[in-house]
């Protein structure tokens, strides 16, 4: 049996947890607040442990799911962090969505500890993740891969390996760069066709049969028809956050990106307008406001 550690333990981390519990891993789990940790092994089993450092020694795959790179780098440098309990044969795994810099500024001091490391990002909802179907986009040696899928294969029902460390994080942006452009479309969209006097409801039903219906349209449909009501799967605010990163890889890798920063317009008004921790789909509610976004920057 692989003894599989899991570090961050929000929505998706979670998930993940339960998908991991379903396939028969022993589990180790951190969380920086260890409450969350301890309700979630008494849900599916598991140890509870204390410090990163402790996951690395114990676990034979240890994925980390977390905010941002200054997540990552607490999580995994220091003397309680991931890198100074990791062994030979061990593997290191990062699925936060954060720039290809950041896992590759770790390499080096991993590497000396002889264990192995990915970044693998996911793509799916939060309802994927807990059955074990997310889209594994993963960078890193076939060598560190082939020790990783037992876990990492009760994750994702495709596992893309793209390349070297980083690549699985870029690859993240590029389709985050793509999730951001359907949001802001079907916003616009559904907006319109309301004001034109269709039923909303009718409305998204279209747009979800139509040749734009991705499973992002099937799987947001309650957050656009029932935003009072629907639990944030995605805030605006780490929306915000995603499309300043993949603004940021554009400009290092000399791309314009003028789309993503049109979304980022966009979000960052529409946070500013009813509160940042709501999801990103209400983008949606924002431009039924009827304001511009001239007169939201300059109100």
């Amino acid at each position: 049996m692989t003894t599989v550690g899991m570090l961050g333990l929000g929505r998706m981390g979670s998930s993940m947890v339960r998908a991991l519990a379903a396939s028969g891993h022993d589990l180790v789990l951190w969380n920086r607040t260890t409450a969350v940790a301890e309700q979630l092994a008494k849900e599916v089993g598991g140890r509870v442990v204390v410090r990163p450092a402790d996951v690395a020694a114990a676990a034979d795959i240890a994925i980390s799911m977390l905010a941002d790179g200054r997540a990552v780098a607490a999580v995994y440098g220091g003397p309680d962090g991931l890198i100074a309990g990791a062994r030979p044969g061990t593997v290191l795994v990062d699925c936060s969505t954060v720039p290809p810099a950041v896992i590759q500024g770790h390499e080096a001091a991993i590497r000396a500890t002889g264990a192995g490391v990915l970044d693998a990002p996911v793509s799916g909802s939060v309802a994927l993740a807990e059955r074990g179907a997310l889209t594994l986009m993963v960078g890193g040696t076939d060598t560190d891969l082939a020790l990783a899928r037992p876990a990492l294969e009760a994750l994702g029902s495709t596992i893309f390996h793209l390349g070297p460390l980083g690549t699985g994080a870029a690859m993240k942006l590029a389709v985050n760069t793509v999730i951001f452009g359907l949001n802001e479309a079907i916003a616009e969209a559904l907006v319109l066709a309301e004001a034109a006097g269709i039923d909303r409801a009718a409305a998204y039903d279209v747009l979800a049969a139509s040749a734009v219906g991705a499973p992002f349209v099937g799987y947001k449909r309650a957050a656009f028809l029932e935003p009072e009501t629907t639990p944030v799967a995605f805030a605006l605010d780490l929306a915000a956050k995603d499309l300043r990163l993949i603004a940021d890889l554009g400009a290092d890798v000399g791309v314009p990106l003028p789309q993503a920063r049109t979304n980022l317009q966009v979000i960052e008004l529409a946070s500013a307008a009813g509160g940042g921790a709501r999801d990103f789909s209400a983008v949606a509610e924002h431009l039924r406001g009827g304001r511009s976004e001239e007169e939201d920057a300059t109100a």
